[in-house]
């Protein structure tokens, strides 16, 4: 990958979660492989369908692949930050937001002149070098 950050936005009034998730799983198949693919897109569709559900105008994701990071950013038109409740399991919701925390390596809630950004950040998994291989037994002599 080169040092120049690879980027793909997708605004609301064109897109919805469907095709969010779309152009973010070729973006990262393209620029990020070392991301954990179904993680990521898990991401994707709790911001998109949060930001669907509950704000009233637009919304943007915007990606971003850097060397070490990939960045999920998903800006929307409601001043009000996500809000973690208990999770109902008779089907009236509250796991997203703990999804997005748990799932993420980093999370972030900025208010922005006219709504707010919830920003996602993953770092590149260590490669740690390979063990070495076992010296060999000696033969009995």
């Amino acid at each position: 990958m080169s040092n120049e950050p690879h980027v793909v936005v997708v605004d609301s009034p064109y897109r919805d979660s469907a095709a969010a998730r779309g152009a973010a799983a070729e973006f990262l198949q393209q620029h990020c492989p070392w991301a954990d693919l179904d993680a990521v897109l898990l991401v994707v569709s709790e911001l998109v369908t949060n930001a669907v559900r509950h704000t009233p105008g637009w919304w943007r994701l915007h990606l971003t692949a850097e060397d070490e990071t990939l960045t999920v950013e998903m800006d929307d038109s409601s001043p009000e930050p996500p809000v973690a409740r208990a999770p109902d399991f008779a089907g009236g919701g509250g796991f997203g937001w703990h999804m997005v925390l748990r799932l993420a390596g980093h999370v972030e809630v900025r208010p922005l002149p006219e709504g707010k950004r919830v920003q996602a950040v993953w770092r590149r998994p260590s490669v740690s070098a390979p063990a070495p291989a076992p010296a060999p037994a000696s033969a009995p002599v």
